[in-house]
């Protein structure tokens, strides 16, 4: 039987990290720009826990590529 569909490319570790990396970085920019519009109501708390966590998982990406580099 013959595939209609390619089989889509694999991809590396380091790759799908990177690509992590500038998704986090496409959230923080909107979670930024939310923080901007939004003087002081509750949800400002909310924006700056947002913005805390991308980072936290920004750095962690940054770990694991540096891992993957040094091997």
């Amino acid at each position: 039987m013959l595939k209609i569909v390619p089989d889509p490319p694999r991809t590396s570790l380091e790759d799908t990290l990177i690509q992590i990396t500038e998704h986090l970085n496409g959230a923080h920019s909107v979670a930024q720009q939310a923080l901007l519009g939004t003087p002081r109501p509750p949800e400002h708390g909310l924006n700056l826990a947002t913005l805390h966590e991308i980072e936290r998982a920004q750095l962690l990406v940054e770990f694991a590529l540096n891992k993957l580099q040094t091997h």
